[in-house]
């Protein structure tokens, strides 16, 4: 392989001993949602970093996220039955707990005498704020939890969706960071005088070709791309990548701005998206803009979906897919109603980064200065995986976990010349907070 193929492998890669992958294990990973998982209901199959895995709740309530493998023989504890605070394999009748810990070994006379050298392939799970989260990394080096805003929304307080995606967790992620498409792919139909004057999508729409800067930060990398106002202001909009796969989109404003995406990757082709955002935050598309007295087609915020199965990769699928070309209109794309001719706006970047492939030729590719915030993503993405493999460095937010905290993205304005960075943090110091800082700390102590 030549050195440009070897860092997309390292970058995209995410199994076991992969550098990707083991920077991904040192970090708690959203797996499902909490209601997914009732006390001595059925087991669900999930898929993480390419393990195949059980997730249960035993009857007590507590979780287990094991190897679907039983350690005797192999055979699946999906088809186990949860009971009496374990999980039995229908094989042999061996039991375990959440913790992997063989409590029983019932079809040999010495099982109690053998019960305690069998553990079950066990991952520490949390079930907090309406997600059951999971960390893969080494057991005796927990983590402390995710300082990220929206992870700390309590739960009835938080909207949380999740979508499967069928390409590379990287390529996925990429669509949140990319610059310049949104006045393409999303308002390619929209004009100026569709959006009310404070309206964010106004600016994106009357200068689709946006400047901007971009800057590493502690939590990841930073946009901040920029028009200047016909009275003299200059709009930013700030976005964000925070480790280990975690983006901030600038689709409101900054000051009320709580939601983040994670792209957690189910296996090296498909990824679960996870979609976080305050209840009390105004939203991406409140104040959905008007044409001709109608909302703009394409901007509808609702994802319909096939039912959940059983199947490894059978949860939250939505129904426009590759199979049925998106649902793509055809009529509605060639006379300009919608630009794409795919509805809704989450869709419309799943459509495109399905197009590209279960994993990305980055060597086809031709990256222009559009595509800065992508480039140094990567960079900082390969460069922390490389250096936790071969210097044993901890990543961003395991060593420092407050800087999550401060990471926040949307829109604002400043003066003319004004640093965006300075603007940032004057910003940030006035933005609505989920809980306190005075709670936060509490919190995490």
């Amino acid at each position: 392989m030549n050195k440009a193929t070897l860092k997309s492998e390292a970058m995209t890669r995410v199994g076991p001993g992969t550098p990707m992958g083991e920077l991904m294990r040192q970090y708690w990973l959203p797996a499902l949602a909490s209601s997914e998982l009732k006390p001595d209901g059925d087991p669900v199959r999930i898929v993480l970093l390419g393990e195949k895995l059980i997730a249960f709740r035993d009857s007590s309530g507590r979780v287990g996220v094991m190897d679907h493998r039983c350690p005797h023989r192999c055979a699946s504890l999906f088809l186990g039955r949860n009971e009496h605070d374990g999980i039995r394999c229908i094989y042999h009748g061996w039991k375990f707990d959440v913790d992997g810990n063989c409590l029983d070994i019932p079809n040999v006379s010495n099982g109690n005498e053998i019960k305690e050298k069998i553990h079950a392939k066990a991952y520490k799970a949390l079930d907090r704020n309406g997600l059951i989260w999971v960390f893969m990394g080494p057991q005796d080096q927990v983590p402390s939890y995710p300082m990220l805003e929206a992870a700390l929304i309590p739960e009835g307080e938080a909207s949380i969706r999740f979508v499967q995606r069928n390409c590379n967790w990287l390529q996925a992620l990429e669509g949140d960071i990319d610059t310049s498409h949104f006045g393409f792919l999303h308002a390619g139909s929209a004009e100026p005088e569709d959006f009310q004057d404070d309206h964010p999508m106004r600016h994106t729409v009357t200068n689709r070709a946006p400047e901007y800067h971009v800057a590493d930060t502690d939590w990841g990398t930073s946009y901040g791309a920029y028009r200047l106002e016909e009275n003299g202001s200059m709009s930013w909009r700030i976005a964000n990548f925070v480790f280990p796969f975690w983006t901030q989109a600038p689709n409101s404003d900054f000051l009320t701005n709580v939601g983040v995406r994670a792209w957690v990757p189910m296996d090296d082709e498909h990824t679960m998206v996870v979609l976080i955002s305050w209840k009390k935050s105004p939203g991406a598309y409140t104040g959905i803009p008007l044409k001709n007295g109608k909302a703009i087609p394409g901007f509808a915020p609702t994802i319909d979906y096939l039912p959940n199965t059983n199947d490894w990769f059978g949860r939250w699928r939505p129904i426009a897919r590759w199979e049925n070309d998106f649902e793509i209109d055809r009529d509605a794309q060639r006379l300009n109603i919608i630009y794409s001719g795919i509805k809704m706006v989450f869709m419309q970047d799943q459509a495109l980064t399905e197009s590209m492939g279960g994993i990305t030729d980055h060597a086809f590719e031709h990256l222009v200065n559009s595509d800065q915030m992508i480039a140094k993503t990567r960079r900082r993405v390969l460069k922390a995986a490389l250096s936790l493999r071969d210097e044993g460095k901890s990543p961003p937010g395991i060593s420092n976990p407050e800087a999550m905290w401060r990471a926040r993205s949307g829109a604002f304005h400043t003066a003319a010349h004004e640093d965006w960075q300075v603007a940032y943090e004057n910003n940030l110091k006035n933005a609505v907070r989920v809980i306190s800082n005075t709670l936060l700390t509490k919190k995490q102590s």
